[in-house]
């Protein structure tokens, strides 16, 4: 079975909710901290207390790398554990790596990333470099069935910096970017109808978010933005298909909910968060 139809078939079951753990040791209440274990054995054990508490409602989590990177070999083990979890528990993976090369180093990055240890569902891409920095990974999509999540129109400021930019027949860089990796994508399609090529469609910039949906409907796309980068459900809504064809990204939100309901455990306010999120969103997806 692809991983974009299990993806397709959690968010109909669940929610389009996405529980990004971006876990940074700061964010362990320090009451929770146990200091007979390191850092990275605390996130672990935190991530887990995360999952269980939101997997009833979140469609999928998305870890990424660069804050266990960032701990070195002990942060690396608390990724690799985090992964094993979620995939061992039956629930989707996207491992937000950002990978960007070709040739025999991008072959390394998908067999570490879609194989191995640091096994996840799915990736995320960058394709600056062009087509050859995406095929390394179809191998893996075709015999393993996994997916990939491809930069094309981001969330953060910066986005109009290159992203935005026209090109000489009215298109804007996104625009071409998303035409050829929809392309693409057109081999790699699941029974839900979309492809296991993806795209990152941010979620804070909503002037185009009707033609985008309407234009690139065979692409499961992965919405960053919702939260604290500003995006709300009424934005989120518009790039969704009926309330799937999508998964929105939630990071902090979640992880430090317990800090805007006091006295709660930090498990339950994510739930409670979840919910909240999950709610916003299927209202809002009902007025369109």
């Amino acid at each position: 079975m692809l991983q974009v139809d299990r993806l397709y078939e959690a968010v109909a079951e669940k929610s389009p909710v996405c529980v990004g753990l971006d876990t940074d040791f700061s964010y362990i209440p320090a009451e929770c901290v146990d200091k007979t274990l390191s850092k990275g054995e605390n996130i672990f054990r935190f991530n887990r207390d995360i999952i269980e508490a939101t997997r009833s409602v979140a469609g999928c989590f998305k870890v990424q790398i660069a804050y266990y990177e960032a701990l070195g070999l002990d942060g690396m083990l608390a990724y690799k554990s985090t992964l094993e979890y979620l995939r061992r528990e039956g629930l989707v993976a996207i491992a937000d790596i950002k990978r960007g090369d070709i040739a025999k180093t991008a072959e390394m990055y998908a067999k570490a990333h879609l194989d191995g240890e640091f096994e996840a569902d799915f990736v995320t891409l960058a394709p600056y470099m062009g087509l050859d920095s995406i095929t390394p990974y179809t191998k893996y999509m075709t015999e393993k069935g996994k997916g990939v999540f491809v930069l094309c129109r981001t969330s953060n400021p910066g986005a109009k910096d290159y992203e935005y930019e026209k090109l000489a027949d009215g298109r804007h860089v996104y625009d071409l970017v998303a035409d050829k990796l929809s392309a693409m994508g057109k081999d790699y399609m699941g029974a839900h109808g979309y492809s296991s090529l993806g795209l990152v469609i941010g979620g804070t910039h909503i002037e185009e978010a009707k033609e985008i949906r309407a234009k690139y409907r065979d692409s499961f796309f992965l919405i960053p933005g919702y939260g604290a980068q500003g995006g709300t459900a009424e934005d989120i809504a518009q790039y969704l298909a009926q309330g799937n064809g999508g998964v929105v990204n939630s990071s902090r939100s979640v992880l430090l909910a317990y800090k805007k309901q006091p006295g709660t455990a930090y498990a339950e306010a994510a739930y409670n968060e979840c919910v909240h999120m999950k709610e916003a969103i299927a209202d809002a997806c009902s007025k369109l």
